[in-house]
């Protein structure tokens, strides 16, 4: 009796990291593409995934805090980030999926440094790579309009 009671509880626990962790069509939306342009205001290095915290500054002066998913920690050290590669303040345009709930949450596909450095969060949707290039290509017209908001005093 101890033993198939050991059994069964081994079984239910051994199930719970595959519960908690979600797959990506279950909490996004690959039809919806978010491009957004803020500053960093938190890097969370936690398992299973990364979190990215971006200041989004609307054309009205609001600011909307949007929540980036990202790959493992590990992997993505192994892509070329650092724990120093989104500290607070540094300026960056985002390419991802919003949450199908409409939160401001999005699985990020990749992140654009203001110097035109390009670095992959990890999502790439089957469908995203035309848009992920299409994006990258118009790198220089996506900090031209910040710079023009800027200008105008509408950053985002």
């Amino acid at each position: 009796m101890r033993t198939k009671l050991s059994a069964g509880l081994w079984l239910v626990l051994a199930g719970v990291p595959a519960w908690a962790h979600h797959s990506f069509s279950a909490e996004f939306d690959e039809k919806k593409v978010v491009n957004l342009v803020g500053t960093v205001t938190l890097m969370e290095w936690v398992n299973p995934h990364t979190w990215i915290h971006v200041a989004v500054k609307s054309p009205d002066g609001a600011v909307t805090t949007w929540m980036i998913e990202g790959n493992t920690p590990n992997s993505l050290l192994r892509a070329g980030f650092t724990r120093k590669s989104l500290e607070p303040g540094t300026e960056i345009a985002v390419q991802g999926f919003q949450a199908k709930s409409g939160d401001n949450k999005a699985s990020g596909s990749a992140i654009m440094f203001r110097d035109g450095r390009l670095l992959s969060l990890g999502s790439a949707r089957e469908g995203s790579q035309k848009a992920l290039l299409d994006w990258v290509s118009s790198d220089e017209s996506v900090w031209r309009k910040v710079a023009s908001e800027q200008a105008r005093g509408e950053s985002r």
